[in-house]
């Protein structure tokens, strides 16, 4: 198969890994910056030479524009143009997973930072709370802000800024990262920036014995924004997952079988349309940590690339 990386970081731990596997295995694989040029991206790529699967690690407009001429032309990308476009939203995320019932603070969104002082200033009520850019990107704006004080300090540096406010969520102090390639879950843990208990109130990370509801969560949150490779960062509240973050292809470091999960997600073949029929049991696995009974091997989940149960 013909392999092609969208990314302007081909020397990424995890492309480079994947990539030498799938060379290995005498597949073809390529690199492509979306961002070369100044011309239409579309001027990158030969329509009747395409590869047989773009992986899509790059979140630039131009990588958008071509993930998009690349799917009008029947080209397999992964993800899709329009999940990767979604999550670089924050209000858009925050909506689709109030719908699809994801636990996640409530969130509202403003035009500019500064419309968030309108009324602030004359109460207490409501803080802490979280502001992020709307836009997820590099160097963004994501601040935990405890009174008006802080939210004019803030919107003198970020005036013009399209935010979201989010409900401040109290956690135990410690950020679960849930990577997913293809049904496979992966985990990380690292202190909360923001929201923890006091220095030393900290409980143990939760981790080596994921409960069943948390990978669920994380597989979730695939179907719902039609992801194949992604990362959701979850806080524990009181013992129960609370989504803060949903990233499209996101920089998996770490976890070892990652770059063999992705090396397999590209050469899969599309599936079909329609529903498998059949049912599974059991808590799906997390990579690297203790495997529960489940009748698929290697700590996958039962559900296939595309959110639907596998036999």
């Amino acid at each position: 198969m013909r392999v092609c990386l969208l990314t302007d970081k081909p020397d990424h731990p995890l492309l480079a890994a994947a990539s030498s596997a799938l060379i290995e295995a005498e597949h073809q694989v390529s690199f492509l910056n979306p961002d070369t040029g100044t011309g239409s991206p579309s001027e990158l790529v030969t329509p009747d030479d395409l590869a047989d699967v773009y992986l899509l690690k790059a979140h630039s407009a131009r990588a958008l524009e071509l993930a998009r001429f690349l799917e009008a032309h029947g080209a397999r990308v992964v993800n899709s143009a329009a999940a990767t476009e979604l999550c670089q939203d924050r209000s858009r995320i925050a909506a689709v997973a109030e719908g699809a019932g994801l636990p996640m603070p409530r969130t509202r969104t403003l035009d500019t930072l500064s419309e968030a002082l309108t009324g602030a200033e004359r109460s207490q009520n409501g803080f802490p709370l979280m502001v992020k850019s709307r836009h997820n990107r590099r160097a963004d704006l994501v601040a935990r802000v405890d009174g008006p004080a802080g939210l004019r300090d803030l919107a003198a540096k970020w005036p013009d800024e399209p935010v979201v406010i989010q409900e401040f969520a109290a956690n135990s102090g410690w950020d679960h990262k849930l990577w997913v390639i293809a049904g496979e879950v992966f985990a990380g843990v690292r202190p909360a920036p923001v929201g923890a208990p006091p220095d030393g109130a900290r409980s143990a990370p939760l981790v080596r014995d994921l409960p069943r509801a948390w990978t669920e969560t994380a597989l979730h949150a695939g179907e719902v924004f039609g992801l194949d490779v992604y990362g959701v960062d979850l806080l524990d509240r009181e013992g129960a997952p609370v989504v803060v973050d949903v990233n499209a292809f996101p920089g998996i470091r770490g976890p070892k079988g990652a770059p063999a999960a992705l090396a397999a997600l590209a050469l899969q073949r599309p599936r079909p349309a329609w529903r498998r029929a059949g049912s599974c049991s059991g808590s799906a696995g997390v990579a690297g940590l203790p495997a529960q009974a489940h009748p698929d091997a290697g700590g996958r989940s039962c559900r296939d690339a595309h959110g639907r149960h596998r036999r």
